[in-house]
């Protein structure tokens, strides 16, 4: 919070630097000058090491000081431009990243898939089978590939809340060794608990060797599988669950079932060649 008497420190050297190089005149003139993002992307640290020093600087910065407690709007102006070239900047790394990162997010050997193994629109999904939203969103997940027999399900295990989620993500890993692991993964997804006595049953219920279950979980290439997803998650600011990758866009958190099928519908209609698509999935 800005006071008449206080600043903020970080702020107010902010908007010393970036209001000195909008130039002094239209503050002592009495004119507005107006913040932009141009204004603020041309702010560097280069920029603020070459500023006036001593006497010349404490004249500058009485004189910012009073203009802006005259017209505090324009440190929100300052703040909502900062805001916004941030919020630009982290979506031009996270399109870098996913271009980079496209055949680890989308044909991991490893990762399980559900729907249609060939189809022709990804949605990758990170999770954590103790993640209450995660719970909440496997029906329409489910319900979505009942309805569109194109949808590809990539599975990430992403276990971020504790060590039975570990534990839980590895049995799942496991199970995909039999070939049950969409079964065993929701079977999990809609259990209360995720212990080591809820994997046994779970294991029996689906006719899984429980015995071959649990030497599957001790080998480290599964202790790796997860440890991948979990840089992966980290190289694209993925920080909680469930979040969701459709095309190359992320969506953190929960999403509804009329959602999902939009942002289908659009990854869809925006592929350029979605044949060549669907045959690069096919032969991975």
């Amino acid at each position: 919070m800005v006071t008449e008497r206080k600043f903020s420190t970080s702020v107010f050297a902010f908007l010393l630097l970036l209001l000195s190089l909008m130039g002094l005149n239209g503050i002592t003139s009495g004119q507005s000058p107006r913040l932009t993002e141009a204004s603020v992307r041309d702010v560097t640290p280069a920029m603020a090491a070459s500023g006036p020093q001593g006497s010349e600087k404490e004249r500058i910065e009485g004189i910012i000081r009073e203009y802006l407690l005259k017209n505090p709007s324009i440190i929100r102006e300052a703040m909502q431009a900062l805001q916004a070239q941030e919020a630009r900047e982290r979506a031009e790394r996270s399109a870098n990243q996913m271009k980079e990162l496209r055949k680890e997010i989308l044909f991991d050997a490893d990762s399980p898939i559900g729907g249609n193994a060939t189809g022709d629109v990804s949605i990758v999904v990170f999770f954590d089978y103790n993640c209450g939203y995660c719970k909440t969103t496997l029906p329409q997940l489910q319900a979505l590939t009942q309805r569109d027999p194109l949808v590809r399900i990539v599975f990430k295990e992403f276990p971020i809340l504790g060590p039975q989620s570990w534990l839980a993500a590895k049995a799942a890993l496991a199970a995909s060794r039999q070939g049950k692991y969409v079964e065993f993964h929701n079977a999990l997804m809609t259990s209360a608990r995720t212990d080591e006595d809820t994997i046994k049953s779970i294991s029996n219920t689906l006719g899984i060797d429980y015995s071959k279950l649990q030497k599957d979980m001790s080998d480290p290439q599964i202790n790796e599988q997860i440890t991948r997803n979990q840089r992966l998650a980290g190289s694209l600011d993925i920080n909680g669950t469930p979040a969701y990758i459709i095309g190359d866009q992320i969506f953190p958190g929960a999403i509804d079932a009329e959602s999902l099928t939009r942002f289908v519908t659009i990854e869809r209609k925006n592929s350029k060649d979605p044949i060549a698509a669907k045959s690069a999935v096919g032969n991975r």
